[in-house]
Protein backbone atom coordinates (compact mmCIF):
# COMPACT_ATOMS: atom_id res chain seq x y z
CA UNK A 1 0.00 0.00 0.00
CA UNK A 2 2.88 2.33 0.87
CA UNK A 3 4.43 1.68 -2.57
CA UNK A 4 1.08 2.49 -4.20
CA UNK A 5 0.94 5.93 -2.56
CA UNK A 6 4.56 6.60 -3.41
CA UNK A 7 3.82 5.84 -7.07
CA UNK A 8 0.79 8.18 -6.99
CA UNK A 9 2.91 10.93 -5.46
CA UNK A 10 5.57 10.49 -8.11
CA UNK A 11 3.01 10.61 -10.91
CA UNK A 12 1.48 13.77 -9.46
CA UNK A 13 4.89 15.46 -9.24
CA UNK A 14 5.69 14.47 -12.84
CA UNK A 15 2.37 15.85 -14.13
CA UNK A 16 2.88 19.07 -12.19
CA UNK A 17 6.40 19.50 -13.57
CA UNK A 18 5.14 18.93 -17.11
CA UNK A 19 2.35 21.48 -16.60
CA UNK A 20 4.89 24.01 -15.38
CA UNK A 21 6.84 23.60 -18.62
CA UNK A 22 3.82 24.47 -20.78
CA UNK A 23 3.45 28.23 -20.86
CA UNK A 24 1.00 30.40 -22.73
CA UNK A 25 2.65 33.54 -24.03
CA UNK A 26 0.73 36.62 -25.08
CA UNK A 27 1.88 37.64 -28.54
CA UNK A 28 -0.59 40.49 -28.95
CA UNK A 29 -3.33 42.12 -26.92
CA UNK A 30 -5.48 45.14 -27.75
CA UNK A 31 -8.50 46.25 -25.77
CA UNK A 32 -9.05 49.55 -27.60
CA UNK A 33 -9.02 51.67 -24.43
CA UNK A 34 -7.25 54.70 -25.91
CA UNK A 35 -8.77 57.82 -27.44
CA UNK A 36 -7.94 56.76 -30.98
CA UNK A 37 -6.57 53.77 -32.86
CA UNK A 38 -3.06 52.76 -31.75
CA UNK A 39 -1.09 53.15 -34.98
CA UNK A 40 1.90 51.34 -33.50
CA UNK A 41 -0.25 48.19 -33.50
CA UNK A 42 -2.58 48.74 -36.44
CA UNK A 43 -2.44 49.84 -40.05
CA UNK A 44 -5.49 51.48 -41.59
CA UNK A 45 -6.18 50.24 -45.10
CA UNK A 46 -7.28 52.66 -47.79
CA UNK A 47 -8.61 51.04 -50.96
CA UNK A 48 -9.85 52.54 -54.16
CA UNK A 49 -10.46 49.32 -56.03
CA UNK A 50 -13.25 46.77 -55.68
CA UNK A 51 -12.89 43.08 -54.80
CA UNK A 52 -15.65 40.47 -54.54
CA UNK A 53 -18.09 43.00 -56.06
CA UNK A 54 -18.24 44.77 -52.69
CA UNK A 55 -19.97 48.14 -52.54
CA UNK A 56 -17.72 50.10 -50.16
CA UNK A 57 -14.44 51.99 -50.28
CA UNK A 58 -12.22 51.71 -47.22
CA UNK A 59 -11.08 55.08 -45.89
CA UNK A 60 -8.87 56.36 -43.08
CA UNK A 61 -11.40 58.43 -41.16
CA UNK A 62 -12.53 58.95 -37.58
CA UNK A 63 -16.05 58.66 -38.97
CA UNK A 64 -15.56 55.00 -39.91
CA UNK A 65 -12.88 53.88 -37.39
CA UNK A 66 -13.17 55.20 -33.84
CA UNK A 67 -13.21 54.31 -30.14
CA UNK A 68 -16.11 54.42 -27.70
CA UNK A 69 -16.28 54.17 -23.91
CA UNK A 70 -18.89 53.82 -21.18
CA UNK A 71 -22.48 53.49 -22.31
CA UNK A 72 -21.48 53.95 -25.95
CA UNK A 73 -19.29 50.82 -25.73
CA UNK A 74 -22.47 48.75 -25.24
CA UNK A 75 -20.97 46.30 -22.76
CA UNK A 76 -17.24 46.53 -23.48
CA UNK A 77 -15.83 47.43 -20.05
CA UNK A 78 -12.63 49.23 -21.12
CA UNK A 79 -13.98 50.66 -24.34
CA UNK A 80 -14.34 49.30 -27.85
CA UNK A 81 -13.34 49.81 -31.45
CA UNK A 82 -16.16 50.69 -33.82
CA UNK A 83 -16.03 50.09 -37.56
CA UNK A 84 -18.94 52.02 -39.05
CA UNK A 85 -20.43 51.98 -42.54
CA UNK A 86 -21.62 55.29 -43.96
CA UNK A 87 -23.71 56.28 -46.95
CA UNK A 88 -21.62 58.70 -49.03
CA UNK A 89 -23.02 58.73 -52.57
CA UNK A 90 -20.50 59.91 -55.13
CA UNK A 91 -17.43 59.24 -52.98
CA UNK A 92 -14.47 59.06 -55.36
CA UNK A 93 -11.29 57.15 -54.61
CA UNK A 94 -7.79 58.18 -55.70
CA UNK A 95 -8.21 55.72 -58.54
CA UNK A 96 -11.26 57.75 -59.65
CA UNK A 97 -13.70 54.97 -58.83
CA UNK A 98 -17.04 56.08 -57.41
CA UNK A 99 -18.77 54.52 -54.42
CA UNK A 100 -21.97 55.11 -52.49
CA UNK A 101 -20.56 53.74 -49.22
CA UNK A 102 -17.43 54.04 -47.12
CA UNK A 103 -16.25 51.83 -44.27
CA UNK A 104 -13.21 50.78 -42.22
CA UNK A 105 -10.53 48.09 -42.38
CA UNK A 106 -7.44 47.65 -40.19
CA UNK A 107 -4.63 45.09 -40.00
CA UNK A 108 -1.43 44.22 -38.12
CA UNK A 109 0.78 43.53 -41.16
CA UNK A 110 4.50 44.00 -40.31
CA UNK A 111 3.49 45.06 -36.77
CA UNK A 112 2.29 41.74 -35.38
CA UNK A 113 2.57 38.50 -37.29
CA UNK A 114 2.46 35.03 -35.78
CA UNK A 115 2.69 31.35 -36.65
CA UNK A 116 0.55 28.93 -34.60
CA UNK A 117 -1.29 29.76 -31.41
CA UNK A 118 -4.76 31.08 -30.64
CA UNK A 119 -6.29 34.23 -32.12
CA UNK A 120 -9.49 35.52 -30.49
CA UNK A 121 -11.71 38.57 -30.59
CA UNK A 122 -14.81 39.60 -28.64
CA UNK A 123 -17.25 41.21 -31.05
CA UNK A 124 -20.85 42.23 -31.70
CA UNK A 125 -22.32 43.68 -34.86
CA UNK A 126 -25.42 44.93 -36.61
CA UNK A 127 -27.46 42.40 -38.55
CA UNK A 128 -28.88 43.13 -41.98
CA UNK A 129 -28.74 41.48 -45.40
CA UNK A 130 -25.39 42.35 -46.96
CA UNK A 131 -23.52 43.60 -43.88
CA UNK A 132 -20.27 41.61 -44.12
CA UNK A 133 -17.84 42.14 -41.23
CA UNK A 134 -14.93 39.76 -40.72
CA UNK A 135 -12.16 38.81 -38.29
CA UNK A 136 -9.45 36.93 -40.15
CA UNK A 137 -5.75 36.24 -40.66
CA UNK A 138 -3.72 36.42 -43.85
CA UNK A 139 -0.18 35.51 -44.90
CA UNK A 140 2.14 37.73 -46.89
CA UNK A 141 2.50 37.16 -50.60
CA UNK A 142 0.19 36.25 -53.44
CA UNK A 143 -3.36 35.25 -52.54
CA UNK A 144 -4.51 32.51 -52.13
CA UNK A 145 -1.10 30.83 -52.00
CA UNK A 146 -0.26 32.80 -48.83
CA UNK A 147 -3.13 31.16 -46.92
CA UNK A 148 -6.17 32.78 -45.34
CA UNK A 149 -7.89 31.86 -42.06
CA UNK A 150 -11.40 33.27 -41.55
CA UNK A 151 -12.22 33.12 -37.84
CA UNK A 152 -15.54 34.94 -38.24
CA UNK A 153 -17.59 36.19 -41.15
CA UNK A 154 -21.25 37.11 -41.24
CA UNK A 155 -23.29 38.27 -44.20
CA UNK A 156 -26.01 39.84 -42.09
CA UNK A 157 -28.13 36.83 -41.11
CA UNK A 158 -28.05 37.15 -37.33
CA UNK A 159 -28.42 33.39 -36.73
CA UNK A 160 -25.01 32.22 -37.97
CA UNK A 161 -21.38 33.03 -38.70
CA UNK A 162 -18.95 31.15 -40.93
CA UNK A 163 -15.38 29.89 -40.65
CA UNK A 164 -13.25 29.10 -43.68
CA UNK A 165 -9.78 28.45 -45.08
CA UNK A 166 -8.46 29.65 -48.42
CA UNK A 167 -5.31 28.48 -50.17
CA UNK A 168 -4.08 27.06 -53.48
CA UNK A 169 -6.98 25.20 -55.16
CA UNK A 170 -9.38 25.81 -52.25
CA UNK A 171 -10.52 29.41 -52.45
CA UNK A 172 -13.56 31.47 -53.35
CA UNK A 173 -16.53 29.19 -52.68
CA UNK A 174 -14.17 27.01 -50.67
CA UNK A 175 -15.07 23.43 -49.72
CA UNK A 176 -13.25 24.10 -46.43
CA UNK A 177 -15.96 26.31 -44.94
CA UNK A 178 -18.52 25.82 -42.21
CA UNK A 179 -21.62 27.69 -41.09
CA UNK A 180 -21.86 27.85 -37.28
CA UNK A 181 -25.43 28.41 -36.08
CA UNK A 182 -26.15 30.09 -32.78
CA UNK A 183 -28.10 28.30 -30.09
CA UNK A 184 -30.22 29.45 -27.18
CA UNK A 185 -31.54 32.62 -28.79
CA UNK A 186 -28.19 34.38 -29.13
CA UNK A 187 -27.04 36.00 -32.35
CA UNK A 188 -24.38 38.21 -33.96
CA UNK A 189 -25.89 41.34 -32.41
CA UNK A 190 -24.77 40.10 -28.98
CA UNK A 191 -21.23 39.79 -27.66
CA UNK A 192 -19.38 36.61 -28.59
CA UNK A 193 -15.76 35.45 -28.56
CA UNK A 194 -14.62 34.11 -31.93
CA UNK A 195 -11.35 32.18 -32.03
CA UNK A 196 -9.11 29.69 -33.79
CA UNK A 197 -6.51 27.35 -32.33
CA UNK A 198 -3.84 26.99 -35.01
CA UNK A 199 -1.27 24.19 -34.88
CA UNK A 200 1.06 22.61 -37.48
CA UNK A 201 -1.56 19.94 -38.19
CA UNK A 202 -5.00 21.53 -37.64
CA UNK A 203 -7.16 24.61 -37.15
CA UNK A 204 -9.91 24.44 -34.54
CA UNK A 205 -12.56 27.17 -34.70
CA UNK A 206 -14.62 28.11 -31.65
CA UNK A 207 -17.47 30.42 -30.64
CA UNK A 208 -17.50 31.29 -26.94
CA UNK A 209 -15.04 28.48 -26.29
CA UNK A 210 -17.20 25.82 -27.93
CA UNK A 211 -15.65 23.97 -30.87
CA UNK A 212 -17.68 24.64 -34.00
CA UNK A 213 -15.38 23.39 -36.79
CA UNK A 214 -12.10 21.50 -37.04
CA UNK A 215 -9.95 21.31 -40.18
CA UNK A 216 -6.94 18.98 -40.32
CA UNK A 217 -3.92 19.12 -42.60
CA UNK A 218 -5.00 15.88 -44.28
CA UNK A 219 -8.42 17.40 -45.05
CA UNK A 220 -6.80 20.42 -46.67
CA UNK A 221 -4.35 18.37 -48.72
CA UNK A 222 -7.24 16.66 -50.51
CA UNK A 223 -7.66 19.99 -52.32
CA UNK A 224 -4.23 21.62 -52.39
CA UNK A 225 -1.07 22.56 -50.54
CA UNK A 226 -1.31 23.23 -46.79
CA UNK A 227 -0.76 27.00 -46.66
CA UNK A 228 -0.62 27.38 -42.90
CA UNK A 229 3.02 27.08 -41.90
CA UNK A 230 3.83 30.75 -42.52
CA UNK A 231 3.28 33.91 -40.50
CA UNK A 232 -0.14 35.55 -40.60
CA UNK A 233 -1.38 39.00 -39.61
CA UNK A 234 -4.80 39.93 -38.24
CA UNK A 235 -7.47 41.84 -40.17
CA UNK A 236 -10.72 43.42 -38.98
CA UNK A 237 -12.97 44.88 -41.65
CA UNK A 238 -16.56 45.81 -42.45
CA UNK A 239 -17.50 45.07 -46.07
CA UNK A 240 -20.88 45.77 -47.67
CA UNK A 241 -22.64 43.64 -50.23
CA UNK A 242 -20.76 41.67 -52.85
CA UNK A 243 -20.32 38.06 -53.81
CA UNK A 244 -20.56 36.24 -50.50
CA UNK A 245 -23.70 38.02 -49.21
CA UNK A 246 -25.22 38.05 -52.70
CA UNK A 247 -24.67 34.34 -53.14
CA UNK A 248 -26.59 33.73 -49.93
CA UNK A 249 -29.38 36.33 -49.95
CA UNK A 250 -29.83 36.57 -53.76
CA UNK A 251 -30.40 40.34 -53.48
CA UNK A 252 -29.55 42.34 -56.61
CA UNK A 253 -31.24 45.69 -55.89
CA UNK A 254 -30.71 48.37 -54.76
CA UNK A 255 -27.15 46.99 -54.49
CA UNK A 256 -25.67 43.60 -55.22
CA UNK A 257 -25.97 41.55 -52.05
CA UNK A 258 -27.43 44.38 -49.98
CA UNK A 259 -31.12 44.96 -49.32
CA UNK A 260 -33.02 48.25 -49.16
CA UNK A 261 -33.65 47.78 -45.42
CA UNK A 262 -29.91 47.39 -44.86
CA UNK A 263 -29.21 50.56 -46.83
CA UNK A 264 -31.72 52.33 -44.58
CA UNK A 265 -29.78 51.11 -41.51
CA UNK A 266 -26.56 52.50 -42.97
CA UNK A 267 -28.22 55.83 -43.77
CA UNK A 268 -29.53 55.98 -40.19
CA UNK A 269 -26.01 55.44 -38.80
CA UNK A 270 -26.90 52.05 -37.34
CA UNK A 271 -24.49 49.78 -39.24
CA UNK A 272 -21.64 49.16 -36.78
CA UNK A 273 -19.16 46.50 -35.73
CA UNK A 274 -17.95 46.62 -32.11
CA UNK A 275 -14.67 44.96 -31.10
CA UNK A 276 -14.03 44.73 -27.36
CA UNK A 277 -10.57 43.16 -27.61
CA UNK A 278 -8.22 41.10 -29.77
CA UNK A 279 -5.85 38.54 -28.24
CA UNK A 280 -3.17 36.34 -29.81
CA UNK A 281 -1.42 33.76 -27.65
CA UNK A 282 0.96 30.93 -28.35
CA UNK A 283 1.50 27.83 -26.24
CA UNK A 284 5.17 26.93 -25.90
CA UNK A 285 6.87 23.91 -24.42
Amino acid sequence: MKLYYLLLAGLSMALHANAQQIKTDTVFFEDFNEQSLNRSKWNVEVTGHTVNDEQQAYVDSAATIYMVKGKDAEGAVNGALVLKALYKPGFTSKEQKKYDFISGRINTRSKMEFTYGTASARMKMTAGAGLWPAFWALGNGKWPDCGEIDMMETVGDSSWVSHALHGPNYFGNTPLAYRAHFEGGTDVTQWHIYSVDWSPSSLVFKVDGKVTYTVTKSMVEKYGRWAFDNKKFIILNFALGGGYPGGYNKVTKPYYGMSASTVDKIKAGQAKVFVDWVLVTTGKE
